[in-house]
């Protein structure tokens, strides 16, 4: 499929019912504004409670993402990263935590969490996770088999493997975790009605409080832990000091909100849309089966680009600046669209339009683009993905995908709500 000038000019990313489009329309149109309209400008869509704020760029180019995003001094996160609106600073740092800010800021809290999560830490990490995974993955098929033997893939698996992790990690209390699942997801929601429902007023209140329960068990947690210290990362990070600086409780609570939404939803979204593409590409399923020890790491990062879970981020411009030959103004507004970098026919050796699991060179924008806010737990996430694949493979290898996905509304995720699947009994 492939658009015409005059209707390239007619792709509006800020209308939601473009993310209602089936992926194949949004990924001609992201080829298109690739092919013609690189720098496209778009008018910002509106927002409850806040004035319309200028319009912003379309960064839909590999190479344009690239400069942009390792580039902080001409291009910044501190005005916000996660939203096209401008946030206050007290709402933004809430809910961006160190994604919404620039250095040294950013680089102070960075090098706290990253100290916190020692060598030894992540290890034990790594090793839970195959755990937690069977566990998951057996209960799925206890559930299929007392039943029909369907189940929602990611309710029962894609979901609570990255949430448990996570909780774990953190060490939060299990009558918890329920609300950080629902916290999440409304946080993510990015529109969809069927989560956040049609009134702005309502859905803002909701998001609000969203933010709030998670930030509460988290400084409510981190509370307890500089009392009594535990083995969890919360315990790591309210002792942590870098320079004769710890986080604050908010700052923890802002963290545990950033790392919700990366650490949980992105791998859930990963593994489910991997799930979904190997069932529409049998070959690839077998050639990843064919070889699993050897395909394994080639195959987590086709997913990821594949996935694309984080469609964008934002960025503004410091300064008069140029790109690409073209002239900005400081003040302006980029969303950097790491869907569409990651289909750039420039930045692939291969046909990046094809599911590839043996693809090699793989440079995808799939846990954000080079620079100082480049993923700190794509490790994890990549290392969650291939335990969950492999568990899969050995524990429900007689797993189907039995319908078409329920698809996010949503311009900031690309998210999978429902994924009906079943278990033949056939292993």
């Amino acid at each position: 499929m492939s658009l015409t000038p005059p209707e390239v000019e007619s792709i509006d990313l800020s209308d939601i019912e473009f993310w209602a489009l089936p992926p194949e329309q949004r990924e001609a149109a992201f080829a298109a504004l690739r092919r013609d309209k690189p720098y496209g400008f778009f008018e910002e869509p509106e927002v409850p409670f806040m004035a319309q704020g200028p319009g912003y760029y379309a960064l839909v180019r590999h190479a344009d993402i690239d400069a942009v995003s390792s580039q902080p001094e001409l291009f910044c996160s501190g005005q916000g990263a996660t939203s096209i609106a401008d946030l206050p600073p007290d709402l933004m740092e809430f809910f961006g935590s160190m994604i919404s800010m620039d250095d040294p800021r950013h680089a102070k809290i960075r090098r706290i969490v990253s100290k916190a999560f020692t060598p030894k830490q992540l290890e034990t990490l790594v090793d839970s996770v195959e755990v937690l995974a069977r566990d998951i993955v057996a209960k799925a098929r206890a559930k299929a088999e007392a039943g029909d033997g369907t189940f929602d893939l990611v309710e029962d698996i894609a979901a609570p493997l990255p949430l448990e992790i996570v909780c774990n990690m953190m060490g939060i209390p299990q009558q918890d975790r329920p609300t950080v699942l629902h916290a999440t997801n409304i946080i993510l929601a990015g529109g969809d009605p069927e989560v956040i429902g049609d009134d702005a007023e309502k859905a803002l209140t909701m998001l609000l409080e969203a933010g709030g329960a998670l930030a509460g068990i988290m400084q409510r947690l981190a509370a307890e832990r500089r009392v009594t210290a535990t083995e969890d990362l919360t315990s790591a990070l309210v002792r942590t000091e870098v320079d004769g600086e710890s986080l604050s409780d908010q700052e923890i609570g802002s963290f545990f909100i950033l790392l919700c939404v990366a650490g949980n939803e992105t791998t859930r979204t990963a593994i489910t849309h991997g799930v979904y593409a190997l069932h529409r590409f049998p070959d690839q399923k077998a050639a990843w089966l064919a070889d699993v020890e050897g395909v394994t790491k080639t195959a987590v990062e086709e997913i990821v680009r594949w996935a694309s879970p984080v469609t964008w981020m934002r960025r503004t411009a410091t300064r008069d600046v140029e790109l690409g030959g073209q002239q900005f103004k400081a003040g302006d507004k980029f969303l950097m669209f790491y869907n569409s970098a990651n289909r750039d026919e420039r930045a692939f050796a291969t046909d990046p339009s094809v599911f590839d699991v043996t693809r090699e060179d793989n440079q995808h924008f799939g846990f954000g683009a080079p620079g100082p806010h480049f993923c700190l737990g794509s490790h994890l996430a990549r290392r969650e993905i291939a335990v969950a694949f492999r568990v899969l493979f050995e524990d429900m290898p007689d797993l189907e995908v039995v319908g078409e996905p329920d698809r996010l509304r949503s311009s900031f995720i690309n998210g999978i709500k429902r994924l009906p699947v079943r278990v033949t009994g056939q292993r």
